[in-house]
């Protein structure tokens, strides 16, 4: 996995846009995407997963989950928010995921010292102090990640949306050693 570290500022090639001189970090990606697409060959694929699985994780940039699952292009669906947490939209997008494009299986992935722990749902109200409108959706906060990860098994499988609720299993991402660890879901 390419990080920031790894793109470089200044590129050779010219730009297809206009240049932009500030040098943001969306610049680099965008310039890294030139490279990218300079050698990219088109798998031939479709947007149906190899593997017809979908994976829910947080969006914390210690977690490749590629890597960490020994997944190649092509094999999931990956579905990434804060903290992981199945949400109506979670629900809306494994919805599509196995009704339209054929998934089966559910994979859940929080991780350790993720961010929502140190929030709390005030974050909402002090948005709201802040910008005059309150947010429309939870924080999703929680202070037990293997309880969260039980809850959101819980969610997956009762939604009425939903086609296969057999095979959804949760697991906790340490962030120290690379390990997931299982989250039973009746404990």
């Amino acid at each position: 996995m390419s990080t920031s570290a790894h793109l470089p500022a200044e590129s050779a090639q010219a730009p297809a846009g206009p240049a932009r001189t500030d040098g943001t970090v969306t610049d680099r990606l965008v310039e890294a995407n030139r490279r990218y697409a300079g050698d990219f060959d088109d798998p031939g694929m479709d947007a149906r997963p190899v593997l017809r699985v979908a994976v829910v994780a947080c969006m914390d940039a210690r977690l490749d989950l590629h890597d960490a699952l020994g997944l190649e292009l092509g094999d999931c669906h990956t579905i990434r928010n804060a903290g992981g947490v199945v949400t109506d939209d979670v629900i809306r997008s494994l919805t599509i995921s196995q009704r339209a494009l054929k998934t089966r299986s559910v994979v859940l992935i929080h991780h350790t010292g993720c961010g929502l722990e140190a929030i709390t749902e005030e974050f909402r109200h002090e948005l709201e102090m802040e910008v005059g409108q309150r947010p429309a959706w939870a924080v999703e906060s929680f202070r037990d990640v293997d309880q969260d990860v039980r809850q959101s098994m819980q969610r997956v499988r009762t939604s009425p949306f939903l086609l296969h609720t057999d095979d959804v299993r949760g697991f906790v991402f340490d962030v120290s050693t690379g390990l997931l660890r299982e989250i039973d879901p009746t404990d």
